[in-house]
């Protein structure tokens, strides 16, 4: 079983693989369990699963607590972090809100910009 840190960029790099290159679900997250030389992992598999379930019902709910911006218009990282964190805090009932968004900040420090941790933040704060 891997760390959910690990699990959450590995998300984070299927999401934003499957943004890209418009793959489905299961080869992106075959593409990059390969690419990782990682196993299956039952934490990685419930936040793309449910992404992928509820992929509107989430891009609606970032939407509507982005002020001025569309969910097009955020940068792919920024994008798919949140989109991680409101599954973790929409659908995954065992992991505390606190840390969904601790964690998301720190992925944001290591893939985002400069200001992707703040705006990170800043959205999160929200929910």
């Amino acid at each position: 079983m891997m760390k959910r840190r690990k699990a959450r960029e590995l998300a984070l790099q299927t999401l934003f693989t499957m943004d890209l290159s418009e793959a489905d679900a299961s080869d992106a997250l075959q593409h990059v369990l390969e690419e990782a030389e990682e196993k299956e992992d039952a934490f990685l598999e419930s936040i793309v699963s449910n992404f992928v379930e509820h992929k509107d019902e989430i891009d609606n709910k970032l939407s509507s607590n982005i002020e001025s911006w569309t969910i097009d218009r955020l940068g792919n990282v920024d994008r798919n972090i949140l989109r991680i964190a409101l599954v973790e805090i929409d659908f995954l009932e065992d992991v505390p809100k606190s840390v969904t968004i601790n964690e998301a900040i720190e992925i944001a420090k290591i893939y985002g910009d400069d200001d992707s941790s703040k705006f990170i933040n800043a959205v999160l704060s929200k929910f």
